[in-house]
């Protein structure tokens, strides 16, 4: 099975390079017998990705990754989106126990005072939800754009998760900030307040700053820490480090 679906992703990777978003979306629904779960934390690039989805009423299941720390403007966009597309986003939190000692452990905001430390709570509160999100899925679609960051340049379309034995597909991987902001304007698409402020990559609200002109559009993200530290743990290898598309090749 493992062989086949990397096959499959490397046709599809091929394929979406050749296609506008909403053929991506079709190929890759036509492609997998099984579900596709697209996870969405109401950015404006899973704001288009959810406009694209629904507009073409295909099968497809929306998930979000409720961390505890959200900005009460998210939870606005979240309301508004499924008010606007007539869907239930399903919510999946941090597991009570584990939410507990991690607290216990570190403090409420322990994050701030080591990488172990951020990263234990990015385990608890995102990673873990994430499994259970993505559990029975074949699919796995995410709201990536190869320009977000350096880390992110040269990521594939369409890869194989051999983690999680799925396909995940970013769809968005090369469109610009510029185009998806024009393509959520010309669509009426909600889109967070927060954006509008200056907060282009908009996380957990103790974790998120607004950028400043001529900064990386993740930059307000774990803004204490080093620029190749900056992932939270959803879109990495079991070593951490994102794979990119040479890797993907070769693996």
């Amino acid at each position: 099975m493992a062989d086949a679906l990397r096959t499959l992703a490397g046709r599809l990777d091929e394929a979406f390079a050749q296609t506008d978003l909403a053929g991506r979306l079709r190929l890759l629904r036509e492609a997998l017998a099984g579900p596709i779960v697209f996870t969405t934390s109401f950015g404006i690039e899973d704001q288009a990705l959810t406009h694209a989805i629904r507009s073409q009423d295909l099968d497809v299941e929306f998930a979000t990754l409720d961390t505890g720390r959200m900005f009460p403007e998210t939870y606005d966009v979240w309301a508004r989106t499924e008010e606007k597309y007539q869907l239930r986003i399903k919510a999946f939190y941090p597991d009570a126990d584990a939410l507990q000692d991690l607290v216990a452990d570190q403090g409420v905001n322990g994050f701030y005072y080591g990488l172990d430390m951020r990263k234990a709570c990015c385990d608890v509160r995102k990673v873990e939800p994430l499994g259970r999100a993505l559990a029975g899925a074949q699919g796995w679609i995410a709201g990536l754009r190869s320009d977000q960051s350096g880390h992110r340049a040269g990521l594939c379309f369409v890869e194989y998760d051999a983690a999680r034995g799925l396909i995940k597909a970013s769809p968005l991987l090369d469109f610009s900030r510029g185009q998806i902001a024009a393509f959520c304007a010309t669509n009426e698409v909600p889109v967070s307040t927060l954006h509008e402020r200056g907060f282009l990559s908009i996380g957990c609200a103790p974790c998120t700053r607004a950028i400043e002109p001529g900064e990386p559009e993740r930059a307000g993200r774990w803004w204490w820490e080093s620029e190749d530290r900056k992932e939270c743990g959803l879109h990495v290898g079991a070593d951490g480090r994102l794979r990119r598309a040479k890797e993907l090749a070769n693996s």
